[in-house]
This record gives C-alpha cells, sequence and structure tokens, in this order.
C-alpha cells in the first residue's frame, strides 16, 4: 500500500530499508530525541526487522519517501494497536537530518492518521513526546494532536530526568 502527498509518500517497509534504519537506530543524536541511546548491535538489528515485517497483529509500520528523489527520510508506524478500544500509538522518526523541520513529519502523520481512522477503523490515536522537543510538539500539534497530559520525570536521558507529553487525536465526525 501507498498513500502520498505532493512530497512524500508512505510505503511498506521492505527487507532493502534494514542497511538504512540500522543506520539511523545506532545514530545518538537522532535517537535522543524520542528514547535513551544504546548501541544496537546488527544481528540485533537484523531479528527485530524481521519481526517488524512479519509482525501484523498490533503494528503497521511504513517508510517516509521523499517522491522527488525515491529516497527513505524516515519510519512511522502505529503500534500497540487495540482492536476492542480502537485505539493505537504513532511512533515517527524523520532519520535524514537535511528533511527534518520542512514539514515533512507532520505531512506523514496526517496521512498516517488518516490511514489510521479510515482503514484501520481507529478512534483515537496517540503517542508520548519528550516536553523538551519542541518541533515534534509543534509538528504534532500541526497535525491535530492535543497535549492530554504531563508525565512528571518519567524518562531519564543522559542523565537527566525528562518530562514526557501525551498527546492525542480523536477520530472526527466529519
Amino acid at each position: 500500500m501507498i498513500m502520498k502527498t505532493e512530497r512524500i509518500c508512505l510505503r511498506a517497509l521492505r527487507r532493502s530499508d534494514s542497511e538504512q534504519l540500522y543506520e539511523w537506530i545506532n545514530s545518538r543524536e537522532l535517537v535522543l530525541l524520542s528514547s535513551s541511546f544504546h548501541p544496537v548491535s546488527e544481528p540485533d538489528h537484523n531479528a527485530w526487522m524481521e519481526a517488524m515485517i512479519s509482525r501484523r497483529s498490533d503494528l503497521v509500520i511504513f517508510v517516509i519517501e521523499e517522491r522527488s528523489t525515491a529516497t527513505a527520510i524516515g519510519t512511522c508506524q502505529l503500534h500497540n494497536i487495540n482492536w476492542r478500544h480502537r485505539h493505537a500509538e504513532l511512533q515517527i522518526r524523520i532519520g535524514d537530518a537535511a528533511s527534518r523541520r520542512k514539514g515533512l513529519g507532520s505531512e506523514a502523520v496526517l496521512l498516517l492518521c488518516q490511514f489510521g481512522f479510515s482503514d484501520l477503523n481507529l478512534h483515537r490515536i496517540f503517542l508520548h513526546v519528550f516536553s523538551s522537543n519542541i518541533p515534534a510538539i509543534t509538528a504534532y500539534e500541526k497535525a491535530g494532536f492535543t497535549r492530554e497530559g504531563i508525565l512528571k520525570d518519567a524518562a531519564y536521558i543522559d542523565g537527566q530526568y525528562q518530562d514526557v507529553f501525551l498527546m492525542g487525536k480523536v477520530r472526527s465526525n466529519e
């Protein structure tokens, strides 16, 4: 399945994406935007990749590709899908530094939410974001997410505690 805007498309994860994703998961600067960092070995990464490709019950994952160059710039996913309560958690990573702060992440989030609400029949999509990640918060708000709560000192990153915002978006009845 491919979903697209004028600038990006979301396409299925392929085994050929593995090398690029391995580079991104071992980028300390990139990982610290959303998690604590620890280097990932190639065998561990390969096992993760296989698990992502075969996991179907509670996950959909896409590669974000810039259309003009057909280059992968990141990934986005809905995971921990709860079919009974019709909600899922959103994650996105723009791995290509040159592609950040151009609105491409917001476009990907909007496409992913459209897919989640229309194709998966979800009612609510939520996410967690570090309170210090202002560009991400701005992108999520641009995509229609609102702050629902604060998890005080919920993440220990690089020797310091950080608050984590819980943000959500509910399917509109339009």
